[in-house]
């Protein structure tokens, strides 16, 4: 069976997904099989593996870091919020249905033996298992039924590393108020903690270093730097939504829905120098771009009546007239056309029909039954503006309940409008490059000045830029003690 050990936070947002991505690089470049697992996520970022199953994208990014393919496992339970007080149960990849929070609440110890099977098939697959809780464990009202922080690492014997966020204040009040709210046997289980996203000299800390060791009663493990790393991040917190409005050669405008999901589909375009891609919520801040993105959603008929309201959709409307290319991916997409319903209330929207933006001919109708699928191929029969995606090949994943009819191909639409229900249908190598190109010709722009991009390197040079931070900024020696049980 596996080695195992937990990285725990003092709060959401504290750096426990990329900490353990970390991880999985170092212990996959110190020659381990190494693998994630988080027993219960909450986030609207999901992912289709190879099988059809659905999980958190954060665990997918960890099982890059280590090298190894996504699989359901290592994320059993994931809840996507649908409403305020509700969610979509998946556990193992499936749809178990929507639920309210307090009914969640009940029932969740009956998902155990689904989180415990799933562990021990990894465990017995891999040298180490890196497991991430959610939020922090000192929710002393959510405590009795907890399934995801201490509850599951007595489960599975785990021993905690636990982690402080310095860059939003107050870190040791973090560290040392929420080792004060465990329980004997729960502080027992933390080994050490970590002062995560610290920016300037390290000496001015090592007083308070040494104070939070005696107060603790256990070491710190490290200290990690504040650094910037192009690495896929959880949906709620993301920073990307707080850059700037600077517009550059080409501009890119991302409509950020309220239930936005799977916002790394445009990921790709944000790696270029000369390309701004600006999250908007208000019609004022759309300005003039090239490329308008209506990115998925969780709430297609909510956030259609939303972008309604807001004057976004008749600023899109105008701008679509105009000759400004635009394009919907999964939710984004069905918002495009004629309609879109939902009789069977699949979405819990209280609507359940609502007319479209009209810019495609299509109607769209909700289902039970989800479309979960990897899918890969060759573009071809792409018109007009984005002929040039002809001949290139696309991979990425469906994840929708909703069928639309009269929608062909991968890519439908013509003109300047066009949709997909693809997700990371930018990703493959040359189409991000390609839909660039075509907005620079449009402009009598050079496409050589977007520089040359090769987004598998990329990515691979990015795990391993993290893994050098976290392994300089860690106590390796005792974290190895650690997981042998040596401390």
């Amino acid at each position: 069976m596996a080695k195992n050990i937990m990285i725990q936070g003092t709060m959401s947002n504290a750096g426990k997904s990329i900490l353990c991505a970390g991880l999985c690089r170092i212990f996959r470049q110190d020659g381990y099989r190494v693998a994630p697992f988080k027993s219960q996520n909450m986030a609207l970022n999901s992912f289709i593996t190879a099988a059809g199953g659905e999980m958190g994208r954060a665990q997918v990014v960890q099982a890059e870091a280590a090298g190894i393919a996504p699989d359901v496992r290592m994320n059993p339970i994931l809840l996507k919020p649908t409403t305020d007080v509700g969610s979509q149960v998946i556990v193992n990849g499936v749809v178990q249905g929507n639920m309210h929070a307090m009914e969640y609440y009940r029932r969740k110890r009956e998902y155990i033996p689904a989180v415990m099977e799933a562990y021990n098939s990894l465990a017995a697959e891999n040298d180490i298992l890196v497991i991430e809780g959610a939020g922090s464990p000192a929710e002393i009202n959510l405590k009795q039924e907890d399934i995801v922080n201490m509850g599951l690492a007595k489960l599975v014997d785990a021993p905690v590393l636990l982690v402080g966020d310095i860059d939003r204040g107050g870190v040791f009040a973090q560290l040392y108020g929420t080792v004060a709210l465990l329980e004997p046997n729960e502080r027992a289980r933390i080994r050490g903690t970590i002062v995560n996203k610290f920016r300037g000299d390290k000496k001015i800390l090592e007083p308070g270093l040494k104070t939070l060791e005696e107060l603790c009663g256990v070491p710190v493990a490290g200290v990690v730097p504040y650094v910037h790393l192009d690495i896929d991040d959880e949906d709620s917190l993301s920073t990307r939504f707080d850059r700037g409005s600077e517009r550059r050669a080409i501009d890119i405008a991302v409509v950020r829905l309220p239930r936005i999901s799977n916002f790394t589909d445009v990921s790709p375009f944000e790696r270029y120098e000369n390309v701004s891609v600006r999250y908007i919520e208000r019609a004022a801040e759309l300005g003039a771009p090239d490329m308008i993105v209506l990115p998925g959603t969780k709430s297609t008929i909510a956030d259609l009546k939303w972008l309604r309201e807001s004057g976004l959709e008749a600023a899109i409307l105008k701008a679509a007239d105009g000759g400004t290319l635009v394009f919907g991916i999964c939710g984004g997409y069905q918002m495009l056309g004629r309609s879109v319903s939902d009789p069977e209330q699949v979405e819990a929207a209280g609507i359940t029909d609502i007319a479209g933006m009209g810019l495609l001919d299509m109607d769209t109708v909700f289902r039970g039954e989800k479309v979960q699928t990897q899918t890969r191929g060759t573009f071809s029969g792409v018109t007009e503006e984005l002929a040039c995606l002809n001949g290139l090949s696309y991979e990425g994943y469906e994840i929708h309940m909703g069928r639309s009819r009269e929608a062909r191909g991968v890519v439908t639409g013509g003109g300047n409008v066009y949709g997909s229900y693809i997700h990371g249908i930018f990703d493959a190598p040359g189409v991000a490059d390609a839909v660039l190109g075509a907005l620079c010709r449009k402009k009598g722009l050079s496409p050589s000045i977007l520089g040359a991009f090769d987004p598998v390197a990329y990515r691979e040079e990015q795990y391993d830029k993290l893994a050098q931070v976290v392994r300089e900024g860690l106590d390796m020696e005792l974290v190895y003690r650690i997981l042998d049980r040596r401390d």
